[in-house]
This record gives C-alpha cells, structure tokens and sequence, in this order.
C-alpha cells in the first residue's frame, strides 16, 4: 500500500507563486499559504514530499503522486490509500485505472446515504457487529463496499449536530427579533435571506432548516426528518475498493484504510515547534521546496530513533490493541505500566524524546593539545553515562567511548 494525504502551512511570504488563498487546515484564515502532499509507505515512512499552490484541491494532486509512482520510483502495481475527499471517481478512471494502481478510499457522506436508499446498507445489521462488507451493483458494480459503524464516533457526531443545530436555531432567533423589533426592524426579504442564509452557512446547517421568508416576516423549523434520517447513520462510513478479496480481507482493506492516520501523524510532528515546517517564511519556490525536504527527512530520521529508543520513552514500543479493525486503538498493557510508574521494565526512569536528546547533546569529544614540543593532540571522547550508554546502544550508534 502507499498511503497519501495532503495538509496546508500558512506563509509570511506574497511572492512565492505557490502561495496563495485557499482553505486553511490549521484554522489560519485570512493568511495565504502553500499545501504539501507526503507520499508514505504501509509503516508511515515517508518517501517523497510535493509542494502545490495553496489554492489547489485535494483530487488536482492526485495525477502527480500517481506519475512519481510510476516514473521515479518504478512501480507497475500498488493500492493507492487516499482520504474520502480526494480520490474521486474521475481520479480512479483518469489517473489510477489506467496505470494499473489499485485504490482504497471512503465514501462521502452523500454516497453512504445514497447506499442507504438503495437499500444496500441496512443499520440494523450491525446492533450486534462494527463490519459488513456489501454489495450495490446499481451505484458501484465490480466493487467492494466495507461497511463499519463505530459507537464512539456515533456518539461525538451526535452531540456535534446537537450542539450546531442549537446555535443555528439561536442564530435565527436573533434573526427573527430584528425582523420584529420596534425600532428599525428588519424588513427587506432580500436582507433576511441573506443574514439567514449566512447563518446557516456558517454552522453548516442549511439542509436541516426550512424557511419562509416575506417583507417584514420570518419563519422558521427544523426538518425532523432530515435530522432523524442524517442520525440513523452517525458512527458509520464506508471503505471502497477495487482490491480482490484473494489479495486482502474485508478486516485488512479496513486496518490498510486507517493507516492514514500515520500521514496525519507525520504532519503534526512536521508542524510541531521542533521540526518548524511552519509558517513558511521562504520567499523562493525552490527554496520552499528545499525547506520543505528537508522537514520530511527529519521526520523520517526522528521516527526511527523514536522506534528505537523506545523502551526508554514514554512510547508505546508493543504497538497499538485494538479488538477489531474499527475499535478504537488503545495502548498496550506494557505502555499503559510504564506510564503510570514512570519506569521502564527493568526499572530504569522513562524519558521524553526531546529530554533524552538533550542527554545525548551533551556527549562531546574533547582535543588534547600537549604543551611540549612536537607532541601531535589527539581526541579522547567523554566517560558517557549510562542513560547515554543504553540510548546509543538502541540507536546502533558506532561512537568511540571510553
């Protein structure tokens, strides 16, 4: 599998032509910016990293991780893993079909509720389950479809819309005192439209409210049926594929699916303050290409010596439990004693990776310069301690030592 996603990084910069205004995933409105795609391996190792114009969709990036994948890295058959708002039906039949490359992918929202007026995707099926795979020859022939609910997530959609609807309606009964105030009420239709229109906008509520609106009146309600039809399916999405069942298993195109999460993990460390892939402050698109690289290779290094020195970290070195492909991941039994005693299994103190860094940064080789004449210097390296003898040793680390 190759695992591909897409982020965005705010700029200082106006002059470089990859910056631009477009939608911010760090919350960074009003800032332009430049998006970056990392190309990673089934572990979440990154391989290539792409700079795009801030402004560009996720589907136009799609065509040239696929031709890298092709032409620098040689690939004739891969599984292509990208987010459900990237890899399109035009995608698949424009850029991956044609070079052989199969695909896993989510459905949209729109696609799972199509799925469910079909008939194909019946809730009641998984009371007693979290996954199903089903068919839907009508709306995807030669595919397969992965049905998963998850109760927690049900549970945090549920509230989510519970909480935009009530700030939605608040919104709107606003709306409606200024339509109905004594002092210079709001009567124009056209401006009651709009200040509504914009509110729901906001909340991204508009499907659920149905209103009326007239010269110096404003009416309102909440689609019931809409909200009840959209809360049938909370805690539900659906992975798609054209991978054959010989080759992966419903419960692996699932597990394959959520290894995004790795990208996404790659990205908050690149954003974090140590590896400082933002704000970009480059004014050159090379440079910020350069810069760019650069992050991505420090990533890579980090995460090897995070898998490496994990036993002396916090880190959760057995790997994630989950109890099937859709539950939540919990840290290992191992992870969860260290963390509560602070000490390792054999009783040494368990570190954060930027402290046992600074530890290693102080490990220096000093010069030896004789007073007497004709006498060569020479290095002799520092007693290290034992943090730093067991660190070194994990990392494989060949350094002269005393």
């Amino acid at each position: 599998p190759v695992l591909y996603d897409l982020t965005s990084v705010w700029s200082y910069s106006r002059t470089c032509p990859l910056v631009k205004n477009g939608y911010s995933r760090d919350g960074k409105t009003g800032l332009p910016q430049i998006e970056f795609g990392l190309l990673c391996d089934a572990e979440g190792r990154p391989v290539a990293v792409e700079a795009f114009p801030g402004n560009a969709s996720d589907p136009s990036t799609v065509a040239v991780q696929v031709g890298k994948l092709r032409d620098r890295f040689g690939l004739k058959r891969a599984v292509f893993v990208g987010d459900r708002g990237m890899v399109t039906q035009a995608r698949v039949r424009e850029d991956l079909e044609p070079n052989g490359y199969d695909w896993i992918f989510a459905l949209r929202a729109a696609g799972v509720r199509a799925l469910a007026d079909q008939g194909a995707l019946q809730p009641t099926l998984f009371d007693e389950r979290d996954m199903a795979e089903i068919e839907c020859r009508e709306l995807f022939p030669g595919e397969r479809l992965v049905v998963c609910r998850n109760p927690l997530l049900a549970e945090e959609r549920t509230r989510k819309r519970k909480d935009l609807i009530a700030a939605a309606a608040q919104d709107l009964i606003e709306i409606r005192r200024a339509v109905r105030r004594d002092k210079r009420p709001l009567r124009n239709a056209d401006a009651i439209r709009r200040r509504a229109e914009r509110a729901l906008k906001k909340r991204k509520m508009r499907k659920h409210f149905d209103l009326k609106i007239g010269t110096g009146s404003f009416f309102w309600k909440r689609k019931k049926q809409n909200i009840a039809d959209e809360a049938a399916l909370d805690g539900f999405y659906v992975v798609r594929t054209n991978v054959q069942e010989k080759r992966m298993s419903a419960a692996a195109v699932v597990e394959t699916y959520k290894r995004l999460g790795r990208v996404e993990r790659a990205f908050r460390t690149m954003k974090a303050s140590d590896l400082q892939v933002r704000p970009i402050r480059h004014r050159r698109e090379p440079r910020v290409r350069a810069h760019l690289l650069i992050c991505m290779l420090a990533y890579y290094v980090e995460k090897h010596m995070r898998e490496a020195l994990a036993p002396m970290l916090f880190d959760d070195e057995h790997g994630p439990v989950r109890d099937s492909p859709v539950a939540k991941a919990e840290r290992s039994p191992q992870a969860r004693r260290k963390a509560a005693s602070k000490r390792t299994s054999s009783g040494e103190d368990v570190h954060d990776f930027r402290g046992l860094l600074e530890q290693l940064g102080t490990l220096t080789m000093n010069r030896i310069e004789p007073s007497g004449p004709g006498k060569p210097g020479f290095d002799v390296p520092a007693s290290p301690t034992p943090i730093q003898k067991q660190a070194l040793k994990l990392l494989n680390a060949n350094i002269p030592m005393r």
